[in-house]
């Protein structure tokens, strides 16, 4: 078992060109395992790739939802879904903040690309569930939506229908519906410099959150300001344990014990 995990990183972004071998090296050395997220066919296959290459790093394949641009296909994912070290799909789910163009295009074309963002989400829960996989789940500025698909697809597919709200930004009300579906939340280090999360993380039940770092952004505290990296994973969990009101060794036994529950595969 792990010392830690960072269940979200993109180690794939150019960020990490220069010394992404070194970097992964210095998390075995601390073990600290990993897991880099795909967001694009391309980026889904660079994270697979670095699956295979090195024991400490995890993999999950999927479309972002401000690439909807691209069609999710079953058949361009089919052969990666196979890999051991593929723990999830996603990241996916719903941005509508970050629909391109300025207000006059935003306004004419909102519906056209909102819909195909739930397409694209749509096609991926059911991905996720045929092979057995959580979902890691991107939601900006559309919690009512992503809540209403979710409560759709639980109808359908009930337990089998897990997975992970990533950088949790709602608030009570939204957290309350996410427990209902059994889904967790996952908080990076944003928490140790703001405290608007800390409502809602006190809220959450320990066992239904994830530690994440969404590196290379938004660096923790004594960091911020820098490149963020997986290594730092460590500050939210020290973090997590002030606001939760427990020691950092038994916060990062449940953690753990959180990450390998949801993502099987680690296990």
């Amino acid at each position: 078992m792990y010392e830690y995990i960072d269940t979200h990183a993109h180690l794939d972004m150019e960020d990490y060109n220069e010394d992404r071998e070194e970097l992964i090296k210095k998390l075995q050395e601390e073990n600290i395992g990993v897991i880099t997220i795909g967001v694009n066919k391309k980026t889904s296959f660079e994270a697979v790739g670095f699956a295979n290459q090195y024991e400490n790093v995890y993999a999950t394949i999927g479309y972002h939802p401000i690439d909807a641009k691209e069609e999710f296909k079953e058949e361009d994912f089919v052969e990666l879904v196979k890999n051991k070290k593929v723990v999830g799909v996603g990241e996916c789910g719903l941005d509508y903040f970050h629909l391109e163009g300025d207000h006059a295009y935003r306004q004419a074309s909102f519906e056209t690309e909102s819909q195909k963002q739930k397409e694209n989400f749509k096609k991926q829960i059911d991905f996720a569930v045929k092979y057995d996989l959580p979902l890691v789940i991107h939601c900006r500025d559309a919690h009512e939506k992503v809540i209403e698909i979710l409560e759709a697809k639980k109808l359908e597919y009930g337990k089998k229908l897990r997975g992970v709200i990533h950088f949790f930004s709602g608030g009570i009300i939204e957290a309350e519906q996410y427990l209902k579906l059994g889904f967790y939340f996952s908080f990076g280090g944003v928490i140790t410099f703001s405290s608007d999360y800390d409502e809602v993380l006190k809220f959450i039940p320990i066992e239904r959150i994830l530690p994440e770092t969404d590196a290379p952004f938004v660096a923790p505290v004594p960091y911020r300001g820098q490149r963020n990296e997986p290594l730092y994973v460590k500050e939210v969990y020290k973090k997590m344990a002030e606001l939760k009101n427990m020691d950092l060794e038994e916060i990062r036994v449940v953690l753990l014990e959180n990450i390998y529950k949801l993502f099987i595969k680690l296990s």
